[in-house]
């Protein structure tokens, strides 16, 4: 019998905002959600663990539900593995079921797979700072500023980032 997936969303996570003067316990979220740097991403699932973390780091973060083709985009231009070598479709096809990058970013993006599914892959994207900058580093993003839940949003400031 065919294996139901339960489809989740995915999320992006961006760090916009250093640890100084932060407090201790929204240090230690960061840490765990793997944002241990400004412009650093990573990509998680939409669950209420995830979404409570993010909640307490929103002073420090942007997060929003990211598009199948940014995924994409993100895992071919800044997808790194083990010992910061770049992601390729020839290590995709020989260490997972996928045939391609692009392949494997829309079975992420289904719920079918996880990042964690290719070996040796980096859960954090490093990225450039965006290009034009951030709106404000000290507002939330529905008062013209950069933090906090941005929804669909994240799409072109990850694509500024890439």
């Amino acid at each position: 019998m065919a294996q139901r997936v339960r489809q989740v969303a995915k999320l992006a996570a961006v760090r916009v905002r250093g640890s100084v003067r932060a407090r201790e316990d929204v240090r230690e979220t960061l840490r765990v959600l793997g944002l241990t740097r400004v412009n650093h991403c990573v990509v998680i699932d939409d669950d209420p663990t995830y979404k409570g973390m993010l909640q307490k780091a929103k002073d420090m973060i942007t997060w929003g539900e990211i598009g199948r083709e940014v995924l994409e985009a993100l895992l071919r231009k800044r997808g790194r593995l083990e010992g910061d070598a770049r992601l390729s479709d020839e290590y995709v096809k020989s260490n997972t079921r996928f045939s391609s990058i692009g392949e494997f970013a829309e079975a992420i993006y289904r719920g079918e797979a996880k990042l964690s599914t290719l070996p040796g892959l980096k859960k954090v994207f490093r990225l450039h700072p965006p290009s034009k900058g951030y709106e404000a580093t000290k507002r939330p993003f529905k008062a013209m500023g950069s933090l906090g839940y941005r929804g669909e949003k994240i799409n072109e400031l990850i694509l500024r980032m890439i």
